[in-house]
């Protein structure tokens, strides 16, 4: 049987239910899953690369896909949030897309001399939040993002992704993490990628 995803908590919405297979259609479908030479954000190097940019060009299509991602959150936890915060700036409309299906207030942490601060907005002592970002590879700014959060006295309640890309190894300790697709693409390490040592060259096309 195929997994579905369906709204039985946070968004609560009948479209909101999705099978793995529609979602990666429609991130081929709008250009989001591409294949080349790729430098991930982690720094691995990789023949897929997921461009969540192009998904947001197609907004009732992105509507579609954070509504089923908002769906995976459990209702305790999703009647609990008050916030979904995203980093900046592939996250920002996925952390939007998301508040809207669960009708939260949502804000952004954003890039302030090479490190990612709340820069705009405050974090109440105890607000619960939901982080959510468009892709993990090792989750990086995910757990930098619950950090802030942690560091200004938030709680963060989950962690949800449009993608993700390390097949269920990226870890945020006691915080659980939903993820709308699952998927392990082949990566290598810079010194180890055959596509350098074939003469190519990565590019980083940004998410």
């Amino acid at each position: 049987m195929r997994p579905r995803f369906r709204a039985a908590g946070g968004a609560g919405r009948e479209d909101a239910d999705m099978t793995q297979e529609e979602v990666h259609g429609i991130l081929k479908e709008t250009g989001a899953l591409l294949r080349g030479h790729f430098e991930l954000r982690s720094g691995l190097h990789s023949p897929e690369f997921f461009q969540c940019a192009n998904l947001l060009r197609f907004p009732r299509k992105a509507e579609a896909l954070c509504a089923a991602l908002a769906a995976l959150v459990p209702q305790e936890l999703a009647r609990e949030a008050t916030t979904v915060v995203s980093p900046a700036l592939g996250g920002i409309l996925v952390g939007h897309e998301v508040a809207r299906a669960l009708d939260r207030k949502c804000i952004f942490a954003e890039k302030q001399d090479g490190k990612l601060v709340m820069r705009r907005f405050a974090i109440e002592p105890g607000e619960p939040c939901i982080v959510a970002e468009d892709v993990v590879t090792r989750g990086g700014r995910v757990q930098e993002t619950i950090d802030i959060v942690q560091g200004l006295g938030g709680r963060v309640l989950a962690a949800v992704t449009l993608v993700d890309r390390s097949g269920g190894k990226a870890s945020f300790g006691a915080i659980p993490h939903f993820s709308l697709l699952r998927m392990e693409p082949v990566t290598w390490e810079p010194s180890a990628c055959p596509l350098c040592a074939a003469g190519g060259k990565a590019v980083h096309p940004g998410s």
